[in-house]
């Protein structure tokens, strides 16, 4: 789950970390108050689940209440697209209004979790601000890590090494190395798979101060954490991907046009492999779970046939604990609701096999059966899969 900038900071300023004074504002009018408050010159900021605000026009620095209202007038309402969206952006619903900060210098820093290290890293650079990505993509070296012993947690002497390595020194380098030990106390407590500040800023004074706040937290860590549950967006998030979560489906839209119906999430990723390698890009990534129901399995056809890119259907069911007439059942349950023509390409192997393969020919439905991943391949290659 995503939290908003204002949202994120809040928490920063619980752990000691120094941000901007700011105001969210819904409306123009509450954005021209907010910038008044701070004698008229404030940052005023698209409150979006996406990064690459500013560079897309979301994120301005104005001279007057007028130009603020003027400026939140035009965002709010509208769908924001980044180079972190998709083509329909994310609606912007409120801007967070700052008073501006006296910039000194500007670093990029983060945690989060490093699969080769198998723990958490602390990544950091001299060189932050928008375009922190084509840096580390231009010039490598200029991306500074840290790997973290999760079990000793991180050290105090890797923060100071850290601080320096970004060339600070005396009361900004101690500094830096408190806010490098509170966000990592954020990253552990609050179950995030991301806590990161770009930019980080050093006043003209020497106080340390993030300008930004993106905090992502582990969703499936969230029954722990009531208080954050209470900061979803729902609008933020994609619909059907919303909808799943609700049901307790996993589910992650993607760009292609084939519906991916799987019990299990590494069969699932290699349902994708096996799709992709088909010259057929998935529709989606879906693991229904090995429990499901014959009203889940509907559930989660019905939310794979609402994608209106979907033009034919995968399924590939191992069944154990997920039979595989349940799975069949559910199939045809949710065609028949949705009156769904889409074709299917069905895999099965396992508990009660023959039974869901006479239910699905019994359907009526477009289906062509497939006994091998091969012949999966097969079906998908062709145009008119299960015609």
């Amino acid at each position: 789950m995503k939290l908003h900038e204002y949202q994120a900071k809040a928490i920063f300023a619980r752990y000691g970390i120094a941000v901007p004074d700011g105001s969210l504002a819904h409306t123009a009018e509450e954005a021209a108050t907010a910038a008044a408050s701070f004698g008229g010159r404030a940052a005023v900021k698209a409150q979006v689940h996406a990064g690459g605000r500013g560079l897309a026009g979301g994120v301005k620095v104005v001279s007057s209440p007028d130009e603020a209202s003027s400026f939140a007038a035009g965002l709010l309402g509208s769908r924001l697209v980044t180079n972190q969206t998709d083509a329909s952006g994310v609606p912007v619903e409120s801007v967070l209004v700052e008073a501006l900060a006296d910039i000194g210098s500007e670093m990029y820093v983060a945690v989060t979790m490093d699969r080769d290290h198998r723990g958490p890293v602390l990544i950091a650079s001299a060189g932050g601000g928008t375009s922190i990505e084509q840096l580390a993509a231009e010039n490598p070296d200029a991306i500074i890590t840290e790997a973290v012993d999760p079990i000793l947690g991180l050290m105090p002497y890797q923060c100071r090494r850290l601080a320096t390595r970004l060339g600070l020194t005396g009361a900004a380098l101690r500094d830096a190395a408190g806010v490098l030990s509170s966000l990592y106390r954020i990253f552990v407590e609050n179950d995030c798979s991301l806590v990161e500040v770009n930019p980080l800023i050093v006043t003209g004074d020497g106080a340390i101060v993030a300008l930004d706040a993106k905090m992502d937290v582990e969703d499936d860590a969230l029954f722990r954490h009531a208080d954050l549950q209470q900061l979803r967006d729902r609008n933020q998030e994609d619909p059907l991907e919303a909808e799943a979560a609700d049901d307790d489906i996993a589910y992650v839209s993607l760009d292609g046009s084939v519906g991916c119906l799987v019990n299990g999430a590494g069969l699932a990723m290699a349902t994708l492999d096996v799709a992709n390698a088909a010259g057929a890009a998935p529709a989606n990534f879906l693991d229904v779970g090995g429990g499901a129901t014959d009203e889940k399995v509907a559930k989660a056809v019905g939310i794979i046939l609402s994608d209106p890119k979907v033009d034919r259907v995968l399924v590939n069911v191992f069944g154990g604990i997920l039979r595989c007439d349940v799975a069949a059942r559910g199939i045809t349950m949710a065609y028949a609701e949705l009156q769904a023509s889409q074709p299917l390409v069905v895999r099965m192997l396992g508990t009660n096999l023959e039974e869901g393969k006479s239910i699905l020919a019994a359907s009526g439905l477009n289906v062509t059966f497939a006994d091998t991943l091969t012949e999966v391949t097969a079906a998908l290659s062709t145009p008119q899969a299960g015609a």
